[in-house]
């Protein structure tokens, strides 16, 4: 709640005229924009033209802002709908490389253990990329950015209960596909 009327007072301040309050709402949410966007696109350059496009949007329409939500609610659902809709721009066939994730792979592990991670994960992104774009949204939410039903519903603007069915759809095709990927 402290971080909301914080974020709340920076949006006042700058809607008074005090350009470092944007400035600092910028610096507090652009690494979080930017980890949205790169999930989204697929890729670095990508991610950096949708967080130009979010930040242009969020100066041009932060006195939009009803004060109804949290402000990274309304931030999240600027950031999907500007990667949807470079996505759909640039026609690109990848939605999200989990190269984030490789990095997460212990290097100091058994060098088996992390070469066969290393190969879940390019399994994995490949599965990604074959499901509809509303699943991998939910899905992208609820295990990436680790949100509740409730906080993607308002991101959406989805109900919690179409949310819990893509989910549950995305999740399925997820299990299927990996174990066909594990046959030999």
């Amino acid at each position: 709640m402290q971080e909301q009327n914080n974020d709340f007072e920076l949006i006042k301040k700058f809607l008074d005229g005090d350009e470092s309050a944007f400035n600092r709402l910028v610096l507090k949410y652009q690494e979080k924009i930017y980890m949205l966007a790169r999930r989204m696109t697929g890729n670095h350059l990508d991610a950096d033209e949708v967080v130009q496009e979010v930040l242009m949007v969020l100066y041009k329409k932060l006195s939009t802002f009803e004060f109804k939500s949290a402000f990274y609610t309304w931030l999240y659902r600027i950031t999907m709908t500007r990667s949807l809709n470079y996505i759909k721009r640039r026609s690109l066939k990848e939605f999200l490389p989990l190269s984030s994730l490789k990095t997460k792979v212990n290097e100091k592990n058994d060098p088996l253990i992390s070469v066969e991670n290393k190969e879940k994960i390019m399994k994995l992104e490949k599965i990604l990329q074959k499901i509809p774009s509303k699943q991998r949204e939910v899905f992208i939410l609820r295990n990436f950015e680790q949100l509740d039903y409730d906080e993607i519903s308002r991101i959406t603007g989805t109900s919690v209960g179409a949310l819990k069915a893509n989910y549950f759809h995305a999740l399925n095709k997820v299990k299927d596909m990996m174990k066909d990927y594990e046959k030999p």
